[in-house]
Parts: C-alpha cells; structure tokens; sequence
C-alpha cells in the first residue's frame, strides 16, 4: 500500500481506456447508470469532464432595493432557525412563539441592512445578479482496460436516450493504435534524395542541338569562302 505526503493511503494507478465521450454530463451519468443496471462493476468507471470552462448566467438586474430584500429574506430564514433552535430551551408555548417571531424580525432588519449596505458600498460596478458554475466541453466514460470489451457489449446493447450526443474522440483522449506501416516516418539523407523533376525534359537537351546547328552553320559558311577564293 502506498501512502501520500499527507499521510493517506494512495489507491494504485488503474489503467483506462475511453468508452465514449458525451457533450453533457447527463448522458455521461446514464450511460455509468446503464452498465449498473446490466450488472457491470462500475467501481471500474471514471467521468472525466474536459474543456473545462466558467459559465455565469445572469439573473438580472440588482439595484439597493433588490439587494436590500435579498437580504431580508437570508436573514429572516436564518433568524426563524436560529429562534426555533433558542425556543427549545423555553418552558412555554407562548413564549417559545415570541422568540421565534423576534428572531424572524431581527434576522430580517440585520440582513436587509447588510445587503443595502454591501451593495451600495460597490459604487455601481456590478449591478446585477448572476449564478455561476464551471462545465466541461466533453465528458468521458472510463472503464478499466481489461473490461472495456464487456462495457461496450453492455453499452450498445442498451437503449440510447434520444437527446444523447455522442462526441468523437479527439487525438488526445486516450492512447490511439496504429499499424506498423504508418509507426516510423519516412526520412532520406540528402545524398540519395534525387531531385524532383516536372515537365518534359527536352528543354535541358535545347542547349546542345543549337550548337550542333551553329557548328554546321560555321562550316558551311567556311566551305563558301574557300569555293570563292578558288
């Protein structure tokens, strides 16, 4: 058994392989929750999100007076928890109600007070609300390697939900085979790379046709000049 820096055991590394890969995290959840129903291991998946990336909605606008009843509401449920807790150490009913209903009143006053407050003291530069949350481009399903076979018979035989997007697996998830054909690429040492050659050869033989021609030329006019001096 190995253990971290901090002390804790540390489960050994599990060898998976990608089984398919969603754009939403629900169809990731029923595919694991396909392969439980067929009676898989699922100890030996895995949902793997990726891309991650911070999506923040906006709710809508937020002024001094929607910050301030924000606040009452947190602070009337936290007074009524914090009476309800207090009215259990009281003897009666009718007093158990008041310190309730004064709990409630004063959690509510604190809390609007607090929420106009916080807001007026931005100055303006964030007057709205919004809810954020972090979600991922893909997810990947999975499995241990010596089970990936049985998962994939599992996971085709069940029923696909309709609104399921299966995501093609990018180069980078997951190891990819290849045949030894394509493994090791091609390279030629510049001594026994021939030069490419395009179009016809002709014109490199261009050259010597046309001093074969001058020559025959230069000797017919040298015949000439000796037939005239004769």
């Amino acid at each position: 058994m190995q253990y971290s820096p901090a002390g804790g055991p540390v489960s050994p590394a599990v060898d998976r392989r990608l089984l398919v890969s969603y754009d939403n995290y629900t169809a990731a959840q029923r595919a694991v929750d396909t392969l439980s129903d067929a009676g898989f291991p699922v100890e030996n998946t895995a949902i793997v999100g990726s891309d991650l990336r911070l999506e923040e909605t906006v709710t809508g606008r937020l002024t001094n007076g929607r910050a301030a009843l924000s606040g009452l509401i947190t602070g009337a449920v936290f007074g009524l928890v914090v009476g309800l807790f207090l009215g259990l150490f009281t003897s009666t009913t009718t007093s158990f109600i008041g310190l309730v209903l004064w709990s409630i009143l004063w959690g509510a006053i604190a809390g609007a007070a607090f929420g106009f407050t916080s807001h007026a003291f931005t100055g303006g530069t964030r007057d709205f609300s919004s809810r954020s949350s972090i979600v991922a481009g893909r997810y990947d399903v999975l499995v241990a390697s010596p089970m990936l076979d049985q998962a994939q018979a599992l996971l085709q035989g069940g029923v696909q939900p309709a609104d399921t997007v299966v995501v093609q697996r990018p180069p980078s998830a997951g190891p990819v085979t290849t045949s030894p054909a394509t493994t090791s690429p091609v390279t030629a040492s510049p001594a026994t790379t021939s030069p490419v050659t395009t179009g016809d050869t002709a014109p490199q033989e261009a050259p010597a046709e046309e001093e074969r021609a001058e020559e025959e030329r230069a000797d017919d006019r040298a015949g000439a000049s000796r037939g005239l001096r004769r």
